[in-house]
């Protein structure tokens, strides 16, 4: 199911208002590591592509952003990928993919993101939670 522009809008801006609270970006990113194990194991495994540590704990901040959407998107929280699920969507033209299937989740990576491979990751990334879902 396609997640609505509207709905992708409305979580950026909660979590916009939400990052003045200096917490608020610590537990985002701690829950997503503690649910997602295997995914943020892949993005650490693209360290050099994003540019180091600090790019990895923003990488997952996106993620973790992306999961909410899907959430909110289906009603229901995105199950626990493993590495089976980012292999399965890995192969084709991630972004050509994610415009078919997801396409307001593309938007919001192309907005958001700069690093080339960080886009690249997290394209993958909502492959996956599309897949799953």
């Amino acid at each position: 199911m396609r997640i609505a522009e509207k709905t992708v809008a409305e979580v950026v801006q909660e979590a916009s208002a939400k990052m003045s609270d200096p917490n608020y970006s610590a537990v985002l990113v701690g829950g997503f590591v503690q649910e997602q194990p295997a995914t943020c194991e892949y993005i650490k495994s693209n360290l050099d592509e994003m540019g180091g540590a600090e790019a990895v704990v923003n990488c997952i901040f996106h993620a973790a952003l992306i999961a909410v959407c899907f959430q909110r998107g289906n009603n229901r929280s995105v199950r626990t990928m493993e590495f089976d699920d980012l292999d399965y969507v890995s192969d084709g033209d991630r972004k050509e993919k994610l415009e078919g299937q997801q396409p307001a989740i593309l938007a919001y990576i192309e907005e958001n993101v700069e690093n080339d491979g960080m886009k690249r990751v997290l394209m993958l990334i909502a492959l996956a939670m599309e897949w799953v879902s």
